[in-house]
């Protein structure tokens, strides 16, 4: 156990258990700061057999700071959790979206209800493990990509006012993974080696559908070609997303060829789930978007000649055909079309690494002219319809 000199500025640390908000401990700490660790227990499960992880990272988190020598906090946010966090999470899956309820688990809990509580306890900043930068701007503050570009999350944050981001420190901005662990196996931290855990943080390890039924009653109905074809029956049309291929279970089809089949949209009114044949189907790809609560971290820009969005993790940057903004609304344009645009999911836009804001995708504008259909169709467009995964989550 090392203990470090303390400046005057106290520093609390959200501790999750893993390496990431490990090594951001180790960093202050070395520093020369008086830092404190807190551990946020978010989800209270009582099923005995849950696949939460909470109990373990408690005590993973405990040992950590043990370690340090520093003094570990532990609050319980389980009931703002549920009110803020998952029953919307739980609303927007009734409505036929696909909702990331990281961003608002950030936006309300992280930088929300745990960030007034750390100044409570006489903290002056909040760090946490997350990969992003917070870089001096000419305008002020400004939220910008974190130098290691596979692990950046600034996606996640991009909807945390800047008034309250402006409290918050994120030391691993300009490290890389490798060397987060290296540092990490170097100070003796026993997370070094903890794998980065997947999924959403109350679902855990266990599969999505099987979760979910705990809330949502399933309500099954037909899967169809978009010429009416039953193929199959869904379970509800809340267990699927858009550009979906596993767990459709309709395997080959006489009359239709051995590719793939992928969920081009869901009808709530006939409960039909429309499912369409090949990565790069017309039907799976949108021109445009509509997007509302939009949130800036920046001023409006002029121009989206230099900008890209992200319309989910992990998509590198999408060029831009034209933007507009009226209030919390937007309506965005693409350069070229783009897969598997789906309601519920943020837009995030850029500027280089400077994340300008982002909003919720509301709705989309199908890809209707025929020459871009067929041009789509036949050169494959792979360089930026690749199928990203919708289970990508932050996790510090």
């Amino acid at each position: 156990m090392r203990v470090a000199r303390k400046s005057g500025e106290k520093i609390i640390v959200g501790m999750s258990g893993g390496v990431d908000s490990a090594v951001a401990a180790l960093l202050l700490r070395d520093q020369g700061h008086d830092v404190e660790g807190l551990f946020m227990a978010n989800w209270d499960d009582p099923d005995p057999d849950s696949h939460c992880t909470t109990a373990q990272d408690f005590q993973d988190a405990r040992a950590v700071c043990a370690e340090l020598g520093i003094v570990l906090h532990k609050v319980d946010f389980a009931a703002q959790y549920r009110q803020q966090v998952f029953s919307q999470f739980l609303s927007e899956l009734r409505a036929g979206r696909t909702p990331n309820p990281d961003v608002h688990c950030n936006r309300e809990i992280k930088f929300g209800v745990c960030l007034r509580y750390a100044q409570r306890l006489g903290a002056t900043r909040f760090a946490t493990g997350h990969y992003a930068r917070l870089l001096a701007g000419p305008a002020g503050l400004e939220l910008h990509k974190a130098l290691d570009g596979a692990k950046d999350q600034s996606y996640f944050l991009h909807a945390v006012p800047l008034s309250q981001l402006s409290t918050a420190l994120f030391p691993l901005g300009e490290l890389t993974k490798p060397e987060v662990r290296a540092r990490a196996a170097a100070a003796g931290l026993p997370v070094f080696n903890k794998p980065d855990s997947t999924g959403i943080c109350f679902i855990g390890e266990r599969p999505f559908a099987e979760f979910l039924a705990q809330w949502l009653p399933r309500t099954p109905g037909p899967i169809m070609t978009a010429d009416g074809e039953v193929l199959g029956e869904h379970h509800g049309l809340c267990y699927y997303t858009l550009g979906q291929r596993a767990g459709l279970a309709i395997g080959g089809r006489a009359g239709h060829s051995e590719a793939p089949w992928y969920v081009a949209r869901k009808e709530r009114e006939g409960n039909r789930l429309i499912v369409v044949q090949g990565a790069d189907h017309p039907l799976l790809l949108s021109s445009g978007c509509e997007v509302h609560d939009w949130h800036w971290l920046a001023a409006v820009p002029g121009t989206v000649a230099d900008l890209g969005v992200k319309l989910r993790y992990r998509q590198p940057d999408q060029a831009l055909a034209d933007g507009s903004w009226n209030g919390s609304r937007g309506r965005l344009q693409f350069a070229v079309a783009q897969r598997a645009v789906t309601p519920g999911q943020f837009a995030v836009l850029y500027r280089g690494t400077q994340c300008l804001g982002g909003g919720v995708i509301d709705s989309t504008t199908p890809v209707t002219d025929s020459s871009e259909r067929a041009a789509i169709m036949s050169a494959g467009r792979s360089h930026s319809l690749a199928v990203e995964s919708h289970d990508d989550r932050q996790k510090v």
